[in-house]
């Protein structure tokens, strides 16, 4: 994560040296990783887009061989083999994302070490001597830095003002300000949009395979054996409760890390909410051209 992390701290820091704001820097360091990543976001799509016409053909063999796991699993896997599809894309997708959410936190965590490259001699110095003067140790020592020796020494300095915002304030340490729940509140709002849209997408895809599952659910009733249509709904609720679980953790880590966290994940959201928009508009019209 630390490599990473360095990484994307000369991006941050050749953009905080064009913008001279930290703020400002985020955002466009968030623009451009989105940038970076949609073909990812692309591949997902197309992952997820494949899969739910899969799942037709995969209940006919669940269906057809219920009774012969063996055959089942075979079955599955040349299924899989014959969509070009693979069942751990949604996985690895998902690692990618967690290493860039670690990265980033790692980043602002650390924006003396990971963007200003400013010497650790320099850096243990200062922490060790306003750990002195406080008396305790910060969970952000870094960014107790930048704001206790900002003023006397610019190797430490970081403007980190935006709209009126100090960036390096940590919502959980300050409570008594307002001003520090503006960013993650926003995060939280544009998190249940992102929700809204795919529960809306998938609510329209359900209304269109009602039908076809009340008929599926009749002859599994008939034949004594509704565990097929059990599995599936307990998958989709657990799909649903992983839907709402990501964005509640990411809220929980906003609340004790520096705002700087939680203005890129605000950006990143939008401008995910803005690719999917987009993306489903271009594939939903392809999908008419070929039908």
């Amino acid at each position: 994560m630390g490599a990473i992390a360095n990484l994307f701290g000369y991006l941050l820091n050749f953009l905080y040296n064009i913008f001279n704001n930290y703020g400002i820097a985020i955002i466009v360091f968030s623009v451009i990783l989105r940038i970076i990543l949609i073909p990812v976001t692309i591949s997902q799509q197309k992952s997820i887009k494949k899969n739910e016409k899969m799942q037709e053909k995969m209940k006919d063999i669940q269906r057809k061989y219920k009774n012969n796991p063996e055959k089942l699993n075979q079955e599955t896997i040349d299924l899989y083999k014959r969509e070009k599809l693979n069942p751990f894309s949604g996985c690895l997708s998902s690692i990618l994302q967690i290493i860039i959410i670690l990265s980033v936190f790692w980043l602002v965590s650390k924006p003396l070490t990971y963007m200003k490259k400013v010497d650790t001699n320099i850096i243990n110095g200062y922490i060790e001597e306003i750990k002195n003067e406080e008396g305790k140790a910060s969970a952000y020592p870094e960014i107790q830095v930048i704001q206790k020796k900002a003023s006397t020494d610019e190797n430490v300095n970081i403007n980190m003002e935006f709209l009126g915002l100090d960036l390096s304030k940590v919502p959980n340490q300050n409570m008594g300000d307002i001003t520090v729940y503006i960013i993650p509140v926003l995060y939280i709002i544009t998190s249940f949009v992102s929700i809204k849209i795919t529960n809306g997408k998938k609510k329209k895809n359900k209304t269109l395979q009602i039908e076809e599952k009340t008929s599926e659910n009749k002859a599994n009733v008939e034949d004594g054996n509704n565990e097929n249509g059990e599995s599936l709904e307990a998958m989709q609720e657990m799909n649903n409760t992983m839907m709402y679980m990501v964005p509640i953790m990411s809220i929980s880590i906003a609340f004790i890390a520096p705002l700087g966290l939680a203005l890129y994940w605000l950006v990143s959201n939008i401008l995910i909410i803005i690719e999917r928009l987009i993306i489903d508009k271009i594939f939903n019209k392809e999908e008419e051209k070929n039908a």
